[in-house]
C-alpha cells in the first residue's frame, strides 16, 4: 500500500522539479533578451538626450536622485540625472542598483521637454514609482520615490 503512494510522491517531486527548472530557463532567458541592447518591438523609442551643458537655466532646476535606502550606497547619496540616466545591476548603467531584484538594465530617466520621466526597461521585477508600478513613462515630481527591488530614491530638482 505504501509503494504506490511512494511512487506517485517521486513523480509529484519530479513534476514540481521540471516546472522548476523551466521557470528558471524562460526567466533567464527573457532576461538575456532584455538585455541585448535591442528595444522589444512594442517599446517606444528611446529620446534622444539632451544636451545641456549647465543645468536647465530657464527655471534653475538641477535634476539628481537621493538615495532613501540602497545596498552599496549611502543614505544621502545624490545622483545627477540631468541628462539621463540608466539604472540597473550592469557595470555600464550610469546608476548601479546593487539589488538582487534589479536588472541589468532596469529603468531609464530621461528629459522630455523641460521635465524629467522614468520608464521600466522592461526589468522582470519591475519598477514602482511612489509604491505604483510603472507601466509606461511617467513624469517625475519633487520628492517623488522610485523603488528597485529594496532600494529606493527621491527624485529632487
Amino acid at each position: 500500500m505504501d509503494e504506490p503512494l511512494a511512487v506517485a510522491l517521486k513523480f509529484g517531486f519530479l513534476a514540481v522539479l521540471y516546472l522548476f527548472l523551466l521557470w528558471v530557463a524562460r526567466s533567464a532567458s527573457r532576461e538575456l533578451v532584455r538585455t541585448d541592447g535591442a528595444a522589444p518591438a512594442d517599446a517606444p523609442a528611446p529620446a534622444p538626450p539632451r544636451r545641456r551643458s549647465t543645468p536647465d537655466l530657464r527655471s534653475g532646476v538641477e535634476p539628481r536622485l537621493e538615495v532613501v535606502a540602497a545596498m552599496g550606497h549611502e543614505p544621502g547619496t545624490v545622483f545627477d540625472v540631468g541628462e539621463g540616466a540608466t539604472m540597473g545591476r550592469a557595470d555600464g548603467s550610469d546608476i548601479t542598483v546593487d539589488d538582487p531584484f534589479a536588472s541589468s538594465a532596469h529603468a531609464r530617466i530621461f528629459s522630455r521637454g523641460d521635465f524629467m520621466y522614468i520608464e521600466d526597461m522592461g526589468s522582470t521585477n519591475g519598477t514602482y514609482l511612489n509604491g505604483r508600478q510603472l507601466h509606461t513613462a511617467e513624469r517625475l515630481k519633487v520628492a517623488d520615490v522610485v523603488r528597485i527591488g529594496d532600494s529606493e530614491y527621491r527624485y529632487q530638482e
